[in-house]
C-alpha cells in the first residue's frame, strides 16, 4: 500500500507542476529566470545545481554516477562513484546534450546540440561535439550576434509567428563538409 501511495504521489507531482517546480521537487537546485524543458534529471537529481538564466533544452541528460562500476567488485563488494554537476549563470545547453558526472560549467557558456560534456567548461566559451571541445569564446559569438542577427525591435510582432520567421529567414546554407585528404 505504501508503494502504491508513493507512486500516486510521484504521478501527482510529475503532472501537476511545471518543469522547474517539478525539478525543485526532485531536489534540483535552480536559480532565477531559467527555462527548463526536461523533466528527467537522472537518478540523483539532488546532485544537480543550476544557476540563473539557464536554458536546458529538450533531450538534455544529466548523469551523476558511473554505472559501469557494476562490473567492478572484489571482496569488499561493488564500487560506486557519484559526482555533482554544477551549471553557472547565463548558460544554454543545446538539445540532446549529455552532461557527465563531476562536470562544472562556468558562466556565459553555450553547449551545442548533441554535445557530450566529459570535462568541466571554463566561463566564457562555446563548446560542442563528442567529446565536447571549445569552439569559440562567448564574447566573439555575442559580438557577431549583436552585429548580424535580427533584433526583436526589428520584428513585427503584430504578425503570426510563422510570418515573422519567414520575414527574417536567412536562406543561406552552411558550406559542404570537406573530405579528409
Amino acid at each position: 500500500m505504501k508503494k502504491l501511495f508513493q507512486k500516486l504521489m510521484a504521478y501527482y507531482h510529475r503532472h501537476s507542476k511545471n518543469n522547474e517546480d517539478y525539478a525543485r521537487h526532485l531536489g534540483v537546485e535552480i536559480g532565477k529566470n531559467c527555462r527548463i524543458y526536461i523533466r528527467d534529471f537522472g537518478s540523483e537529481p539532488w546532485l544537480v545545481k543550476i544557476g540563473d538564466k539557464v536554458t536546458v533544452t529538450h533531450g538534455v541528460r544529466f548523469i551523476n554516477h558511473d554505472g559501469s562500476t557494476w562490473l567492478i567488485s572484489d571482496q569488499k563488494g561493488r564500487r560506486q562513484l557519484f559526482r555533482r554537476i554544477s551549471i553557472g549563470n547565463n548558460v544554454f545547453i543545446g538539445m540532446n546534450s549529455i552532461i557527465l558526472p563531476g562536470v562544472k560549467i562556468g558562466d556565459n557558456v553555450i553547449i551545442a546540440a548533441g554535445s557530450v560534456v566529459t570535462k568541466s567548461v571554463p566561463s566564457g566559451h562555446i563548446i560542442g561535439g563528442n567529446p565536447a571541445k571549445i569552439i569559440m569564446d562567448f564574447e566573439s559569438y555575442r559580438t557577431r550576434a549583436l552585429e548580424t542577427y535580427v533584433s526583436n525591435q526589428e520584428m513585427d510582432f503584430s504578425k503570426s509567428y510563422k510570418e515573422r520567421v519567414l520575414e527574417i529567414l536567412d536562406e543561406s546554407f552552411k558550406p559542404d563538409l570537406k573530405p579528409k585528404p
